[in-house]
């Protein structure tokens, strides 16, 4: 199995909804995946991610499908905090936080992370349930003790998944066995970038392989503006400018 993680395009978020742009890079990741080929499409509730998702649908004559679990308002409640002025933001955001996410104390728990004291008011069992989930109905029972999914079924499809930044760190750490605070504090997802991740089947499990993180390339063809962690783009001279 193919599995393209997509994030939402450049968001309006009061009221939720794409902005121009964000429509723009919706129409480019349209005409990548309709090439590539999908055979079903996934969508966290949010209005962002239904309008991302919408062109992929019209080219493919695919209804997508409703992932409640994968909606950001639930996943920042149970994985952020407020800031000084009152704004939700993710943990991984904040100093404070942060700091103890790469702290060798955290390293040194692994999937027990939190375990640690300051990081035990982090409900990660909600999306981690909704994700294991998901895989399991597409075939891929993950055993966590083991760090490996158990193939129930062999699942060839490619599916398309249009969620958000911090639903899919979340959702990529646990497809990866890789532990959330490593995982949140060393890499990013940007408007409409695309994820791949492989499901190899391999004596009866798999074990999931990132083969793309992000990858932006349908947007370049487009000739439409990328910009990295929303502070950060390339110039013309490919010399980067924050």
């Amino acid at each position: 199995m193919l599995l393209f993680y997509i994030r939402h395009g450049d968001p309006i978020y009061h009221p939720d909804s794409l902005t121009p742009l964000g429509k723009r890079q919706a129409e480019a990741i349209a005409k990548r995946l309709a090439l590539y080929g999908v055979d079903r499409i996934f969508t966290s509730p949010a209005v962002r991610a239904r309008e991302t998702a919408t062109p992929t649908a019209e080219l493919t004559k695919l209804t997508p499908q409703v992932l409640e679990w994968a909606h950001e308002d639930d996943a920042i409640r149970d994985l952020g905090t407020r800031d000084e002025e009152g704004h939700r933001r993710w943990l991984f955001e904040m100093p404070e936080y942060r700091r103890l996410m790469l702290s060798p104390a955290v390293y040194a728990r692994g999937m027990n992370w939190m375990e640690e004291p300051g990081l035990a008011g982090a409900k990660f069992d909600r999306l981690r349930d909704g994700a294991e989930g998901f895989l399991a109905d597409l075939g891929y029972v993950h055993e966590r003790e083991n760090f490996r999914f158990r193939v129930e079924r062999d699942n060839e499809e490619r599916i398309a998944v249009f969620a958000h930044h911090g639903v899919g760190l979340a959702f990529l750490s646990i497809a990866l066995d890789i532990p959330y605070p490593h995982f949140v504090t060393h890499f990013n997802m940007e408007h409409c970038g695309m994820s791949v991740i492989r499901f190899d089947s391999f004596e009866g499990y798999a074990y999931p392989r990132l083969l793309q993180l992000s990858n932006d390339a349908h947007l370049y063809r487009e000739g439409l503006p990328t910009r990295y962690y929303e502070d950060a783009r390339f110039r013309q001279n490919d010399r980067l400018q924050f």
